[in-house]
């Protein structure tokens, strides 16, 4: 999701979607731990994107 976008997104929205990612990050840690994670990139790109929508959140409550 580009940053562009995170941004449209309401704080509940946020919310459930930081976490839905470290749901997404626990099974891909999970999945890198029993050698079956096939992308191991991924673990990066879950955490740039937890990064992101905490970013965000954090934006959005200080303008509140």
């Amino acid at each position: 999701m580009k940053t562009v976008e995170i941004r449209e997104l309401s704080i509940d929205e946020l919310t459930s979607g930081i976490e839905e990612a470290h749901k997404s990050l626990f099974e891909a840690r999970f999945k890198h731990s029993m050698h079956q994670l096939e992308n191991t990139a991924e673990l990066r790109q879950l955490r740039h994107q937890i990064a992101q929508l905490k970013t965000v959140l954090q934006e959005k409550s200080q303008e509140a």
